[in-house]
Formats: structure tokens, C-alpha cells, sequence
């Protein structure tokens, strides 16, 4: 069945708090494989004009994937997760994410659309600081596929 267009433009409310520490941007950045300075060594990030360590851009993937469950767990959209698999994704920043930062999420359906019977469902995560600065917009792409028609 496909997924309700009124749906699209529906927000959620943001998400409590997260607060990114410099070891889970140090874990995040081993775990990549990615050994710039910047994101271990307060001293080098503050060479480049950061105040702390920042992370990886894809680092901010972990804390809006957690707020778009708002919207898969959304018993009146309907979604069946048993059937998604991950798009796509992508990141526009106003500035990196850095340790010490307390970020909340707030997220919106973009789109939905059906396409040889799997519904596509794009959601925007709008991270902002405590001061309630944007920091960074993440577009998630869920593709639930269509189900076997055997019976």
C-alpha cells in the first residue's frame, strides 16, 4: 500500500538534546578510518581556527537517522520497515560539528512518491545548537520495497 501524500510537510518534535563528546568523534573517526588532526587533537583544530574538535561530516548521520525514527515509527504513516533499505545521503553545513555541542533535530517528510510499487520517502533533519543556530540540514532517502506478490 502506499504511503499517504499528506503526509509530505509534516514535521516532527525536535529531539532531546544530544550532546557530541570529543571521544565518540574520536571512536566515530577510527571507525571511518580517518586520521585528520582535526578531529583527535583539540590543539590541531584550534590551529584551523575551531574552537574544539570537530567530527567527520558523516558523523552527524548517527543523531538524525535516531530523530527520523519519529517518523518510521509512525503508526499512521504506515511504513513498513521490514522492507527499507537505506537511498541516499547528504549533508549541507553551516558549520562542522564539534565537540562540546549539545544538537537537537527536527524532522520533516520532504517527499513521498511511489515508483514500480516501492514507496520513496525523503525526510530532512534540521540540526540546530543549544543557541538554536543551524548547524547542519541532513536528507535521508528510505526506499521501502514493494512486497512479494506471491501468496
Amino acid at each position: 500500500m502506499a504511503l499517504d501524500q499528506s503526509f509530505v510537510g509534516r514535521s516532527y518534535p525536535p529531539t532531546a538534546p544530544y550532546e557530541v563528546g570529543r571521544e565518540k568523534i574520536r571512536e566515530f573517526a577510527e571507525a571511518i578510518g580517518d586520521a585528520n588532526p582535526v578531529y583527535l587533537d583539540a590543539e590541531a583544530a584550534k590551529a584551523l581556527g575551531h574552537p574544539e574538535v570537530i567530527a567527520p561530516p558523516t558523523f552527524v548521520f548517527a543523531i538524525t537517522f535516531r530523530a527520523a525514527e519519529q517518523v518510521i515509527g509512525d503508526p499512521q504513516l504506515g511504513l513498513d520497515y521490514n522492507r527499507v533499505v537505506h537511498g541516499d545521503q547528504r549533508f549541507a553545513y553551516t558549520r562542522p560539528v564539534r565537540a562540546g555541542d549539545r544538537l537537537t533535530v527536527t524532522s520533516t517528510i520532504e517527499k513521498i512518491k511511489s515508483m514500480a510499487g516501492n514507496d520513496i520517502l525523503d525526510i530532512r533533519g534540521e540540526v540546530h545548537d543549544e543557541a538554536g543556530e543551524h548547524v547542519v540540514t541532513a536528507w535521508i532517502k528510505l526506499v521501502a520495497r514493494a512486497a512479494d506478490e506471491e501468496a
